[in-house]
């Protein structure tokens, strides 16, 4: 991750403790991925420590190439059918009382990789009683992937917008705003989970944009929203065209509040799991 010319919030202190090293040790002996790792998150030795990650599921290369994204790109070799088990039993060593599932895109898969993500919801239930947030593709639009997932019966059921739609096409190539705000307005014809979504700062939005983002996020009736700072993992990345002062988060956060959102994180250093157990109370 790049740090020149980063405003001084930016510079993260952090002291590595017995809780981040075992979970750390713990992820490396089971071959599991996380988000936190793959994502270059700034948080990530905060929330470790405190025993909240983010578990990447299908593997660490994904099959789409979005400009902002930090995961490798590329055809994935094979699927860990052990992942589900590995990442459960994880769980209850380390007693995670709330859990965030990601992945990456498998459009290669016939299911998208829905099966993997069912199981693996399952066997966390199955043997061990934490809260479950599922921050998911869109499933390339496909409504029975949504179903399947609702079924099971997550406490939370994220995805990210993650830009204003003038920016969708720069941003996430292959990804449409349109299909996924029908993805959450599907969700809330079918059941009352929360919902959440994030997005970040600094891609060029303009205030007028990201503002009219806000209310078709409403209009779709998501509770939780995420704001953070865009951050340009290399040089061949989405390069960052603004860094937003924090002043102007909490501005943003006030307008999100006042149009009907239960919760919003606003800050240039949130990312969309950070704080994830408070979401769900």
């Amino acid at each position: 991750m790049i740090f020149n010319n980063k405003p001084i919030w930016f510079k993260v202190r952090v002291h590595l403790g017995d809780k981040y090293s075992k979970l750390k040790q713990l992820l490396l002996t089971e071959r599991l991925n996380t988000i936190c790792q793959r994502s270059d998150c700034p948080n990530l030795v905060t929330c470790w420590k405190k025993g909240v990650l983010s578990f990447l599921l299908l593997g660490n290369i994904c099959t789409r190439s979005c400009p902002f994204c930090s995961i490798k790109t590329g055809q994935p070799k094979h699927l860990n059918l052990l992942e589900p088990y590995q990442i459960a039993n994880t769980i209850k060593q380390l007693e995670i009382q709330h859990v965030v599932l990601t992945s990456v895109n498998r459009d290669d898969l016939k299911d998208l990789g829905l099966n993997l993500w069912l199981k693996t919801i399952r066997e966390i239930k199955k043997i061990y009683n934490s809260t479950i947030e599922t921050l998911i593709p869109d499933f390339k639009g496909q409504q029975k992937p949504i179903a399947r997932i609702i079924k099971e019966k997550p406490e939370m059921i994220s995805h990210n917008i993650e830009t204003v739609p003038r920016l969708f096409q720069q941003v996430r190539l292959r990804a449409k705003y349109d299909l996924s705000l029908s993805l959450f307005k599907y969700i809330k014809t079918k059941c009352d989970i929360r919902t959440k979504t994030g997005i970040m700062l600094g891609l060029g939005e303009t205030e007028v944009e990201l503002i009219n983002t806000f209310k078709d996020l409403r209009k779709a009736k998501i509770d939780i929203l995420t704001l953070g700072q865009y951050l340009s993992p290399s040089l061949n990345h989405y390069e960052v065209k603004t860094f937003i002062k924090k002043k102007q988060f909490q501005y943003y956060k006030n307008i999100a509040l006042n149009m009907g959102f239960l919760y919003v994180e606003s800050n240039p250093l949130v990312r969309s799991s950070y704080n994830a157990s408070q979401h769900i109370r």
